[in-house]
C-alpha cells in the first residue's frame, strides 16, 4: 500500500493533483484544505496518501497533514459518508476546523458542507466525537504556498465544485457570486465554500 509520495507537482485541477515521481504520475485526490496550501507547479511536494485497492480502480486520496488523512479516515468508516463526502467535508473545513465544530456540536456549520444534511451531520457529531482525541496534529509535510497557471480559473473552480458534491448551476452560481479579476482558482473555490446557503 502506497502510504506517502514524494515529488513534483506537475497539475492542479481540483480536487485531482498529478504528482511526477521519477517519471511516473500518479493522480491523487486531495481536499481543498490540502490544495490551498502547496506549493507552485514544477516545485517538489510530499503528501500522506490514503490508498484504496478496488476491483476496478486503485484510487489515491493525498493530504499535507497527517491530522487530515486520519480524519478521511474516520469519515470514511462511518455509515453513508464514503470518500467523496469525506474529501467535500474536509475541503470545506480542516481536521481543527471540524473538531471545533463536532465539539460544540454545531449541526448548523456541518450542513453548509455539500452533501450534509441534518441527519448526517448529526451522524457526524456523534460517532466522530470520542475519536478525535485520537487524532495527531502533526504540521504540514510542506507549506510552501503559491498559485497555479491555470488557463480557466472560473471554469476550474466550477469543476472543482462539481466534483466536491455541487450540482453544476450551484456551483456556478456560487463560483459566479465570488468572481473577481486576478483571482487563481484556489481562491475563489476557497470564497464560494465559505458563501452562506441561500
Amino acid at each position: 500500500m502506497i502510504g506517502r509520495i514524494h515529488g513534483i507537482l506537475r497539475a492542479k485541477h481540483p480536487p485531482l493533483l498529478l504528482i511526477d515521481v521519477h517519471g511516473i504520475g500518479y493522480e491523487v485526490e486531495a481536499p481543498m484544505t490540502t490544495i490551498y496550501e502547496l506549493p507552485n507547479l514544477g516545485e517538489p511536494v510530499e503528501l500522506h496518501i490514503h490508498h484504496v485497492v478496488r476491483e476496478d480502480a486503485q484510487l489515491l486520496y493525498g493530504f499535507l497533514r497527517e491530522a487530515d488523512r486520519a480524519l478521511f479516515r474516520t469519515l470514511i468508516r462511518i455509515s453513508n459518508v464514503g470518500p467523496k463526502l469525506a474529501l467535500a467535508i474536509l475541503s470545506g473545513m480542516d481536521h481543527r476546523q471540524f473538531s471545533l465544530c463536532v465539539h460544540a456540536g454545531d449541526v448548523a456549520a456541518l450542513t453548509r458542507l455539500p452533501g450534509v444534511g441534518k441527519k448526517t451531520a448529526e451522524r457526524l457529531i456523534m460517532e466522530v466525537r470520542d475519536r478525535l482525541d485520537a487524532l495527531t496534529d502533526a504540521p504540514p509535510v510542506t507549506a510552501t504556498a503559491g498559485a497555479p497557471e491555470a488557463d480557466d480559473p472560473v471554469a476550474d473552480a466550477i469543476n472543482a465544485l462539481v466534483a466536491l458534491g455541487y450540482k453544476p448551476q450551484e456551483a456556478s452560481r456560487r463560483i459566479n457570486a465570488v468572481t473577481a479579476p486576478g483571482l487563481a482558482c484556489e481562491d475563489l473555490i476557497r470564497q464560494a465554500l465559505k458563501e452562506r446557503n441561500p
